[in-house]
């Protein structure tokens, strides 16, 4: 049997504006534990916008979603448009609000959005 490639698709760093470090960190070790080589990636692109977690108030700063998205991945991390669907076995997409905002056009648009 073969090790099955599973792509974990971050969105950031931090539920507020990126994805869920808990939910993030918690698939790896799942899929870790079940065998499975995970492949993490994210989108090489600004995030919609930084917030501060202590206050849940927006910063001001710009930051890039796979720059941020490398921390959960301890830097074994690479550019979603480097992975082809046919190099994976799955997908996770572990939650947080990054995913309404740095994945898809959600948090803006609602149901008329684009991912």
């Amino acid at each position: 049997m073969s090790v099955k490639r599973i792509g974990v698709l971050l969105s950031g760093c931090g539920v507020q504006d990126g994805a869920e470090i808990h939910e993030a960190v918690l698939t790896l070790l799942a899929l870790d534990r079940a065998g499975a080589e995970s492949v993490c990636l994210a989108p090489d692109r600004d995030q919609l916008d930084v917030v501060n977690h202590r206050t849940g108030q927006p910063t001001g700063e710009r930051r890039n979603v796979l720059v941020e998205a490398a921390r959960i991945a301890r830097g074994q991390i690479r550019p979603v448009t480097a992975v082809r669907a046919a190099d994976l076995d799955g997908l996770v997409l572990p939650g947080g609000y990054g995913a309404a905002k740095n994945l898809s056009s959600f948090a803006l648009d609602g149901a008329g959005c684009s991912v």
